[in-house]
């Protein structure tokens, strides 16, 4: 049995050791990006900011996980009336909080990249938090603009310069909402 738990203290000891070369996690992303032609956006049939928040951490050899909130708000109009309601033009504002992890595997290794960059894949899979409000008098349907499910799934490339061993700046691209923004390391 002893053998047995040296063994794996030795073993997790290599593995360590070897993925604290290249850490990836413990960072914060603020990324400020355009959504609503592509993925969960494209309901909204224009482009409007949205705000990115996530923080990554190391869960295996070049890959991190992330937990992320992102937000976003729109108003449109809808022409509309019943027997009961004069036709006209009705306002819709909505905001959105999609909730999610996005798990990324970095090509580093891979691609020889220099100390400065970072090269990766990755996928999110989330919800989104709705709130819709409309016009008094409105009579319609108030899910009218809403997506049929809030459940999404995006796929990401992106790359990471880094400035320093504390800061740098990203570009995502990404099936759902592409980004820049700010890497803080810790």
């Amino acid at each position: 049995m002893k053998k047995i738990i040296f063994t794996l203290l030795l073993v997790w000891s290599y593995c360590y050791q070897s993925q604290a070369q290249d850490k990836f996690g413990q960072t914060l992303n603020l990324g400020l990006g355009l959504g609503g032609y592509s993925g969960y956006y494209s309901y909204t049939g224009h482009t409007m900011p949205v705000l990115h928040v996530d923080y990554e951490f190391d869960v295996a050899r070049n890959f991190t996980l992330a937990p992320f909130v992102n937000f976003y708000t729109f108003s449109n109009s809808y022409y509309w009336g019943d027997n009961n309601h004069p036709n006209r033009y009705y306002n819709y504002t909505q905001t959105v909080i999609p909730i999610g992890v996005k798990g990324t595997y970095y090509f580093d290794e891979l691609l020889n990249a220099g100390a400065n960059w970072d090269f990766y894949l990755a996928g999110s899979l989330g919800f989104a938090i709705i709130n819709s409000t409309w016009d008094n008098g409105y009579g319609g349907n108030p899910n009218y603009y809403e997506k049929p499910s809030s459940l999404f799934l995006d796929l990401h490339i992106g790359t990471e310069y880094h400035f320093s061993r504390r800061i740098g700046v990203f570009l995502d691209l990404s099936t759902g909402v592409s980004t820049i923004g700010l890497a803080i390391h810790r």
